[in-house]
């Protein structure tokens, strides 16, 4: 899926603007029993209740491509026979109205999914839309092509406030209590993908807000499949193949100016408004790497090192590899945090035996919110 097709699909998700007939899911304590079933009409819900519940299962479309939203891949082999694929088939051809996929569904993500001592709610929802047709100038032609039907899911922990003294009206009296909210999801799927705005059994779009934490274990048993290498794994990767490729000639000037033509691509892609991810190989990768200095050999280098990371053939994210927004340099005791416009000013010598890090300041200097003076006697 694109960006376009991804917001194509998040608009969708208003009380106007979906088919959407009920709320599925449950509410599973942390000893991964179902404590409540959630069966409930959309449309006899109050508009708040039902907004809520809308953005909730939103919520698994938000973030970046690549990054929060990750593409499941399913083989031939699965989709003819697998379990796991053939249980999100049913789920979308009856629009998660049999109790009994439904049930099947739940115990199958319950004995997997490790949310630690949180409870959870499961929200399971499915909607089918009228895909309109586009002409060539992507103006809207009212009649639809075909019909895209999908299941959307979302995992919300469910976090305990504190006890505080409330009113009860069925009892007319005030008792202690703790509140339980339900949270913003930590992980959701999309079945099947939107892709080339039709549906695509063959993909899923999986969903995870920490792009760190994929809770493999719920990948393990609902897709059963391969997932790409996560956000942070790509650049706690791409960081260990320069390291290595560059050895003692990986300096601050070489790190500078890498991350400057990434930053720079990242921009671009950006202004341009493609709606596909910006995607780089690491050959493409080891050309930046020699334009900023480093040598043929340390280039040649960084590309097998990437091949050992990444696999023969890897395709990479240049967002997911560097901060476009942030610099950071650390020392053992010292942390820095730049703007990737002026990281440039920064530099690194040594100055009487002593490495330094030289940081220019012109007019303006605080400490802890406070200006300050720089003494000029001290020079």
């Amino acid at each position: 899926m694109n960006q376009k097709e991804l917001n194509e699909l998040r608009r969708r998700w208003k009380p106007d603007k979906n088919a959407i007939s009920r709320i599925y899911g449950c509410f599973v304590n942390s000893n991964k029993e179902i404590i409540t079933d959630l069966d409930e009409s959309l449309g006899m819900m109050t508009q708040e209740e039902a907004e809520k519940y809308l953005s909730l299962l939103k919520k698994a479309l938000s973030g970046a491509l690549g990054k929060n939203l990750i593409d499941i891949v399913f083989s031939t082999q699965q989709v003819m026979t697998g379990e796991e694929h053939r249980m999100l088939m049913d789920l979308r051809t009856s629009g998660a109205q049999d109790a009994r996929v439904r049930q099947a569904f739940y115990q199958k993500v319950i004995q997997s999914l490790d949310m630690g001592e949180n409870n959870y709610l499961l929200l399971l929802a499915s909607d089918s839309y009228d895909v309109p047709r586009r002409n060539r100038d992507a103006m809207r032609v009212e009649e639809s092509e075909e019909v895209f039907s999908y299941i959307l899911c979302a995992v919300c922990p469910v976090k305990t406030g504190k006890t505080e003294l409330g009113y009860f009206s069925g009892d007319n009296e005030f008792h202690c209590a703790a509140s339980q909210t339900v949270a913003a999801p930590e992980i959701g799927f999309l079945f099947p993908a939107f892709d080339n705005r039709s549906a695509n059994i063959y993909n899923a779009l999986f969903y995870s807000r920490k792009e760190g934490e994929l809770h493999q274990e719920f990948i393990d048993a609902v897709f059963h499949t391969d997932l790409p290498m996560s956000a942070a794994e790509q650049r706690e990767a791409f960081e260990a193949a320069l390291s290595e490729s560059l050895g003692s000639a990986c300096s601050l000037e070489i790190m500078q100016a890498i991350h400057g033509q990434l930053a720079a691509m990242i921009e671009k892609h950006r202004e341009t408004k493609d709606p596909e991810p910006l995607t780089v190989s690491p050959c493409e990768v080891s050309k930046i790497i020699l334009d900023c200095g480093a040598s043929e050999e340390q280039s040649e280098a960084f590309q097998a090192a990437c091949g050992e990371r990444f696999g023969a053939g890897a395709v990479l994210n240049p967002a997911n590899l560097i901060d476009a927004k942030k610099v950071e340099l650390k020392t053992e005791k010292v942390s820095l945090s730049i703007d990737p416009e002026y990281s440039h000013l920064v530099e690194a010598k040594v100055i009487d035996g002593q490495k330094v890090l030289i940081v220019p300041v012109e007019d303006h200097l605080e400490f802890n919110g406070v200006a300050v003076n720089v003494n000029r006697d001290k020079e």
